[in-house]
This record gives C-alpha cells, sequence and structure tokens, in this order.
C-alpha cells in the first residue's frame, strides 16, 4: 500500500471507532459488549496499519538517500500531513513525516575525468568504460578499386619512383583491381589519474607482405600490418610520448598532437598519399612542451636508418666496386636488408607549431642524422652530418576552404620523403657525400555541407651526387650512363571528392569517395631512343563504413 491509501483507510476506521463511543452510552449491556469486541477488533486494525505505514515509511527513507553513482539530484517529497479527528487519547496517532533528503553533489574525481562518471541513460554511450578509462574503437572497413594505364603492380598505393616506361610491356598493360586491404582496426584509451591525462592508441591495417601467392587466385588471405602503437602522458605544460607513431616530421594540422585526425597527409585514398610529403611511422620518444594553448615546442628522438635507395621504387646508388662486399647490404639500408644496419644515433627532430586561432595553422622543425661507415680496404671511419628543414602552414581564408602547404628541404633527409631519395653516397676512397632532396605538397579542401573537395600538387626533386671509382667509372646518384631508375624528379597532380552518404553517433557513418591522379617521373640520365619520361594516369573509387564512437570531453 502507498501513503495516501494508508491514510484513507485509518481515517475510516478512526471515524468508525468514534461513531462507536457515541453508541456506548445508549446501549443495553449485551450491545455493549458486542460494541467493545467491535472497538477492540478495529484497535487491532489500527495498530496493523500503524505498522505498515512505519515500514513504508523505512522503504521511502531508503530510497531518498544519495546514490554513490549518481550526479543527479533527487525531488523533495513532502511530509505526509496528519489526519485531524476528535478521538480519544488511547486511539491518537503522530501523523509520520518524510526527512527532506540531502542535496547530491558530484564527486571532484567524475568532474576531472568523465570515464568516472556514470553513463547517461537518456543518450546513446559514446564509448566503453573499463573501470575509470574510456576506451573506443577507432578504424574503418574499406572496398577500394584501382584503375592504372599502366602495369605498376604496386597494389593500391602508388610506387612514384617505379612508374613503367612506354617501352616495356608493364608500360603498355593497363591494371585493375579491388582491395580491402586499407581497411583498419584500433582502439583509444583516455583517461585522467591525478591531474595527469593519458592516451593509448592503437592502428593496423592488411597491407602486410604476404608469403602466399593464392592472394589473386583462391584467397585474399592480406596480413595485418601495425600502423600506430604509443602511450601519451600529459601533465600541466609538459606531454610525453612514447611508441611507434607518425614521425614529428610528418606535417600538423593543429598543434604537434599524434593522433592521425590532428595531422595533415592529405585527403586522397591513395594509401602511399602524396610525392613530396615528409613522413614515417617509426618507433621513438618524444617530448612536448605547452608555454600556452598557441605554440607547442616539441623535441623527438626516432628510429635511424642509414638509407642508400633499393625500395620504394628508388634506385639505390651505385657504390664504388671495391666496397661492395662490406658496404651494400652490410653497412647500409638498400633494401636487402631490414633492420641490420648500424647506427650511430637516433635521428633527432626540434619541432615549433602555432595556432594563434583553430582557422591557422603554422609550423616549422628541423632534423639531424648522422652517418658512420667503416672501410676495411684502408682501416678508416667515414662519420657525416646530414639533416634538414621542414615549414608549412594551413590556413581557412574563407568560411570552410583551406589551403595547405608544407615544404621540405634536406641534405641527407631523403628517406623522408613520399617518393624516396637516398641518403648519401659513398666514394671510392670509402668517406660518405649527403644526397640533396626537396618535397612540397600544396592544394586545397573545401567542405561544402556533406562533400568534401580537395585538390594538391605534390613533387620532389632529387639532387645529382657523382664520384669515380678506382678504375675511371662513374658511380653515386644521377651520373652520366646511370640507370633510369634514378630519377630527378617526381610530379603528381590529384583531385577528388569525399562524400558522407549517411551517418549516426550509433552506428557509424557510409561515405562513398573517388579520386584522379596523374603521377609524372623523369630520371637523370636518358640513353639514346630511350623515352625521356615517363607517365601515369590512376583513377580510384572507394566504399568506407566507418565505426562509431566519440571521446567524452577531458
Amino acid at each position: 500500500m502507498y501513503p495516501n491509501k494508508l491514510n484513507a483507510r485509518l481515517c475510516a476506521l478512526l471515524a468508525t471507532a468514534l461513531l462507536g463511543a457515541n453508541l456506548l452510552s445508549a446501549a443495553d449491556d449485551n450491545e455493549i459488549e458486542q460494541l467493545k469486541a467491535a472497538l477492540a477488533a478495529q484497535q487491532k486494525q489500527i495498530q496493523a496499519l500503524q505498522q505498515a505505514m512505519e515500514q513504508e515509511q523505512k522503504m521511502l527513507e531508503r530510497a531518498l538517500q544519495p546514490h554513490p553513482n549518481s550526479l543527479g539530484t533527487v525531488a523533495s517529497l513532502a511530509p505526509m500531513a496528519p489526519v485531524p479527528a476528535p478521538a480519544p487519547a488511547p486511539l491518537a496517532i503522530p501523523a509520520p513525516t518524510l526527512p527532506s533528503p540531502k542535496p547530491q553533489v558530484a564527486s571532484t574525481a567524475a568532474a576531472g575525468n568523465p570515464c568516472e562518471a556514470p553513463p547517461d541513460t537518456n543518450a546513446v554511450p559514446p564509448y566503453l568504460r573499463l573501470g575509470s578509462v574510456c576506451i573506443i574503437p577507432v578504424g574503418f572497413m574499406d572496398l577500394t578499386a584501382v584503375w592504372r594505364d599502366k602495369n605498376a603492380a604496386s597494389g593500391i598505393g602508388t610506387n612514384f619512383g617505379s612508374i613503367p616506361y612506354n617501352n616495356t610491356i608493364p608500360g603498355k598493360l593497363s591494371e585493375f583491381r579491388f582491395s580491402p586491404q586499407n581497411s583498419r582496426l584500433g582502439f583509444r584509451a583516455d583517461g585522467d589519474w591525478k591531474g595527469t591525462h593519458f592516451i593509448a592508441y592503437n592502428e593496423f591495417d592488411f597491407l602486410g607482405t604476404s608469403g602466399t601467392n593464392n592472394l589473386g587466385v583462391t584467397n585474399g588471405a592480406f596480413v595485418p600490418r601495425i600502423r600506430l602503437f604509443w602511450i601519451d602522458v600529459k601533465k600541466d605544460k609538459w606531454e610525453f610520448l612514447g611508441g611507434q607513431s607518425w614521425s614529428l616530421l610528418t606535417p600538423n594540422r593543429r598543434g604537434e598532437s599524434a593522433l592521425p585526425g590532428d595531422l595533415f597527409y592529405s585527403q586522397v585514398i591513395d594509401v602511399n598519399y602524396m610525392a613530396g610529403l615528409t613522413w614515417s611511422r617509426q618507433p621513438g620518444v618524444r617530448v612536448l612542451y605547452h608555454p600556452n594553448n598557441k605554440v607547442v615546442v616539441g623535441f623527438s628522438a626516432e628510429n635511424p636508418d642509414q638509407y642508400i635507395g633499393g625500395s620504394g621504387g628508388t634506385s639505390a646508388v651505385t657504390l664504388p666496386k671495391g666496397a661492395l662486399g662490406n658496404i651494400g647490404g652490410v653497412q647500409v639500408d638498400n633494401a636487402t636488408n631490414t633492420l641490420n644496419t648500424p647506427n650511430l644515433h637516433p635521428d633527432f627532430i626540434l619541432k615549433v607549431a602555432f595556432d594563434p586561432n583553430a582557422k591557422f595553422h603554422a609550423e616549422v622543425a628541423g632534423i639531424e642524422r648522422t652517418f658512420k661507415i667503416f672501410n676495411q680496404n684502408n682501416n678508416t671511419y667515414s662519420t657525416k652530418v646530414g639533416g634538414g628543414l621542414q615549414f608549412g602552414f594551413n590556413a581557412e581564408v574563407v568560411k570552410n576552404f583551406r589551403i595547405v602547404t608544407t615544404n621540405f628541404w634536406s641534405d641527407g633527409g631523403g628517406r623522408y620523403l613520399f617518393g624516396e631519395a637516398p641518403d648519401f653516397i659513398v666514394r671510392a676512397d670509402g668517406t660518405i657525400s649527403p644526397v640533396k632532396g626537396y618535397g612540397t605538397v600544396d592544394g586545397f579542401e573545401w567542405t561544402l555541407g556533406n562533400t568534401l573537395l580537395y585538390g594538391y600538387y605534390g613533387g620532389i626533386y632529387v639532387g645529382r651526387d657523382t664520384a669515380i671509382d678506382t678504375d675511371g667509372t662513374l658511380i653515386g646518384y644521377g651520373y652520366r650512363g646511370g640507370p633510369n631508375s634514378q630519377n630527378r624528379s617526381i610530379n603528381e597532380v590529384t583531385f577528388g571528392f569525399n562524400q558522407t552518404m549517411w551517418k549516426n553517433p550509433r552506428y557509424g557513418a557510409i561515405n562513398i569517395m573517388g579520386q584522379y591522379q596523374y603521377t609524372m617521373r623523369n630520371p637523370w640520365f636518358v640513353a639514346v631512343g630511350a623515352p625521356k619520361a615517363t607517365h601515369d594516369n590512376a583513377i580510384y573509387m572507394n566504399l568506407r563504413y566507418t565505426l562509431p564512437g566519440s571521446m567524452p570531453n577531458f
């Protein structure tokens, strides 16, 4: 029973008891005894009802106690009013009252860490909770179709440095393929602990190297490949990151964040992005200092590699004949080994970013590298310092229309360029000479409702660096008579769209994308009768389903 119903019944019993008391004086002895019995029975019923009301009172008090996981407040309940009745003293019942509930206050932990707050039952949960940590799945499922007018045989990523020439069989045939390899899966975990914010981020795709020949015959058993796996910790003005991330040399859209959405590597479908873009995804550590919310200063130490070409379509430099046995593939990376190359110290990168407002970002970065080899022919070492400078900006010049530029100049920083250039050559006496490499990406991004339009130009230039071997022949990179795979320049023009067909915070989003790409490469040396250059036309189409989920605001 509810309290109001109990009060109504109690009032009826009291009225009956009062009527019985008034009739006592007018009744005979038998009637008096009957009335006394009836009054005794009613007294028992009244006592039972009093006990029931007390139990209901206790239940209400327990229900009104503050719940430890609740952030809301409970509405006050007014005490029940007594029912006046001219009853005798033995039948007088005190009116019950309910204490007013105490106002509830959100805990300071919940106010500082949204993952410790209870989920909002009136909204779609945007994240998963594991204790006081927020976790969201990241990634998307792609089906990519690519057509090229030359059979570059590079999968869905453009191998900028090895576009076939027209006088070769691959240059006379086109290619078309479907692929799910650009699909990505991973997670992001956030939390706050005693004023320290941490992020753990993981992401992988299916562009790993496969050892099976059945990928195109019977089974598309594409191999997962780690892309990103890092943790970032921030307290006050300092921030520390460790793990595999995009290099600090990769251009940012804002600040110096390592989150993919805060980086600029274009909007294209091509999984090798843009020729001329500075980038790397490699292990390392970095420290960032935030003097205010408009400036960030960062320093990183990243995985080094003494690279002389040979992968990514770039021709390896020609080494001295007397040193081939003890330098190539042993002391330098010419794509014949993976992690066996000796290195003196990590690559050091310093970067300063400026974000005066949400419409403008500018940055400048420098890199220092040191190369060292040993010449067993004369028992000497050669050590050389290389480096580079990266600078750029992006700005919203009118609403939803942004222009972007990023530029890189280096003397020994070629491996950080998409399209790839060698870091150095080795002279006949065993000394190192860094190779100059330049890169740029420039373009626009324009958002119109649910449609994103973009267009970019990207290019690289690899400097000539030659020497004379002990037998009088030319060696190095870009020398007369060298292979036509030693590129002088690579240029790319591309434009495309990204159309959001449908999206829902609970179920994700579906996008359709398209891209056209024109790429040209020019070698340093052209033999008599050989093509002076080669080019490729490529068309990409992509259907993407993006996972739902969003991180709460810390």
